[in-house]
Formats: structure tokens, sequence, C-alpha cells
């Protein structure tokens, strides 16, 4: 038994996608990044499917289903949106 493969099978990821079309950054959740990145890129998430291609600009890590939605409802509120810009206030530069 591999105790690093079984800590990646638990991992929720919260993650900001950012549309090579039109720059709209897009918050989401997901166990599987890897897998939900291919999803958004193949059109299979309705809420982004006219928004295509995305590319991952940011992620978190959590172990916990709980805190990764919790973490996500965050980043998706006023102070969230805030904190994202300046945690990735070089991205643009």
């Amino acid at each position: 038994m591999n105790p690093v493969r079984n800590l990646a099978k638990s991992n929720w990821y919260v993650y900001v996608l950012e549309s090579l079309k039109d720059k709209f950054w897009y918050t989401g959740c997901t166990n599987n990044l890897i897998k939900r990145l291919k999803d958004h890129n193949n059109g299979e998430v309705y809420a982004t499917k006219c928004r295509r291609p995305f590319i991952l600009i940011y992620y978190e890590v959590s172990r916990n289903k709980y805190d990764a939605f919790a973490r996500e409802k965050y980043l998706k509120s006023g102070m969230g949106k805030r904190y994202l810009k300046n945690r990735l206030k070089y991205y643009y530069k």
C-alpha cells in the first residue's frame, strides 16, 4: 500500500480557469482536476462551453470535500475575487 497514492485519491481541488476567448475567469471544485479541465475544454460543462478554450491559472488542494466547496463559495464572493486578483497580481505582467 502506497500512502502517497492514497492521499492523491482523496484530494479536492478548487480551481480558477481563464478563457482564452474572452479572458473570463471561472471558479469551480472537483476531485479530479485533470479530467475536469478536459471536460471544460471539450465543451462538456454547460456553464463554460461557449467560452472555450481554457487554461488553468490557479488551484488549491483540500483534504475534505466540504472545505473545498466552502473555499469555492468564498472565492466566488466579492472578497474572494479581490483575494484572487491580489494573489495573481503578477499574472498579467
